[in-house]
């Protein structure tokens, strides 16, 4: 598991590291908070178009070499980014890079390995510890890359990042074992279609979508926000990693927690939902206190929503459709990724950016009501194979590395 972590990582790091630090950039390319809305939003746009395509390949030939694969063209995408940039000289170049970095990433979304390589009983402890250190790349990234950016500029962070995409590349070739595909039944698009509408699909893929949307907004804006109230650029990324902090404290204990029956999955993505509107609301408050306020409260939803979506799409998958699922489920999050920037910017410049936040905050509390009114979800979604008696569905346990445990 210790790889697939640090592929989470990377993706985490890589992606806010870069996120964190755009807004320092005044001249052409950034030139307002929409124009900043559409550059965070391009990174996870690459990613909604492929991941859900990346998700069937790895039913179709295993995920293991989907996830090196893409770990290789991460790598890849940084080390050219980093020499376009170099050549140019023109922050234009971001978008070709945002681009290419979130195409490759896209690929080595590794939650249907984690599915595959813990029993269902360990679902929400293995998905609350590979949330937790990637959390923790959410944390570095602003720090880390605002450090690294003021050393050496954005050239300097793409090729850390291309180094240590390249490092888990082959710790991944070394250490993952091979999980085999599963035979599949025969699925029409009618099937998939009846599949991805289900409620018990929707529900948790909208809880992860809202929570992705908070936290792309949180470390994109809130930077904005503390330099409109006076604040410094490490002050203003300190705020960002208190965000990230705080949904890595929350996500092992929100998993152990489900495993151990203590918490379902409908209440604690609902508390997540309604906190996370809460951080957002906050964000409209002036001053120190109001940024803050809006990190915590932002980190503690999202870290509740995450594992538990993830470890409820897993229970409800049969064991030969996990790459579709997740990869479709990533697709909701990236689009919640992509929009939530998106939704802020366009209102901010219309209005301000405490408009912003308060709409994002509304669309993810009426969401919540929404779920509420939702009547109970079935057990499982609907397959073809198992209403005809075709296909055992229980889901199987790879053996692999022993798991690491994350801290208490």
């Amino acid at each position: 598991m210790w790889p697939l972590y640090a592929a989470g990582f990377t993706t985490a790091f890589g992606a806010h590291g870069i996120a964190a630090n755009l807004g320092g950039f005044t001249d052409d390319a950034v030139t307002s908070l929409l124009v900043l809305g559409a550059l965070l939003a391009l990174y996870d746009g690459a990613e909604v178009v492929l991941k859900p395509l990346f998700g069937t390949l790895a039913d179709r030939i295993g995920a293991r070499p989907v996830l090196l694969g893409g770990l290789v063209a991460f790598a890849l995408a940084f080390a050219l980014a980093s020499a376009l940039y170099a050549i140019a000289g023109s922050p234009g170049w971001l978008w070709a890079a945002r681009l290419g970095q979130g195409a490759a990433a896209s690929a080595f979304s590794p939650s249907a390995l984690v599915a595959r390589l813990n029993p269902a009983a360990r679902h929400g402890r293995a998905f609350g510890g590979y949330g937790f250190y990637k959390s923790i790349g959410y944390t570095l990234g602003p720090l880390l890359g605002g450090v690294l950016v003021w050393a050496g500029g954005l050239r300097l962070l793409f090729v850390v990042l291309a180094v240590l995409a390249a490092a888990v590349a082959v710790w991944a070739a070394i250490t993952v074992p091979a999980v085999p595909p599963l035979p599949r039944a025969r699925q029409t698009v009618v099937d998939l279609a009846r599949r991805v509408s289900d409620p018990v699909f929707l529900g948790p893929t909208a809880a992860l979508a809202a929570a992705t949307a908070a936290l792309s907004v949180g470390v994109g804006f809130l930077p904005v926000t503390g330099a409109d109230a006076g604040l410094g650029t490490v002050a203003t990324g300190a705020a960002v990693s208190v965000l990230a902090a705080c949904a890595a404290f929350v996500q092992p204990r929100t998993g152990r927690a489900l495993d151990a029956g203590r918490l379902t999955s409908r209440t604690g993505l609902t508390a997540g939902l309604l906190v996370t509107a809460a951080g957002l609301g906050c964000a409209t408050l002036p001053g120190l206190v109001g940024l803050l306020t809006a990190a915590t409260l932002i980190g503690v939803g999202t870290g509740l929503i995450t594992p538990l979506g993830f470890a409820a799409l897993a229970k409800s998958t049969p064991a030969d459709r996990l790459g579709q699922t997740m990869g479709t489920a990533e697709l909701g999050r990236e689009l919640g990724d992509a929009g939530g920037p998106l939704i802020v910017g366009a209102v901010a410049a219309l209005a301000t950016l405490a408009f912003g936040y308060a709409a994002l905050a509304v669309l993810i509390a009426a969401g919540t009501l929404i779920t509420l009114a939702r009547n109970r979800a079935p057990a499982r979604l609907p397959d073809p194979a198992a209403d005809a008696g075709l296909q055992d569905h229980s889901q199987p346990s790879v053996t692999g590395p022993p798991e690491p445990t994350p801290p208490a």
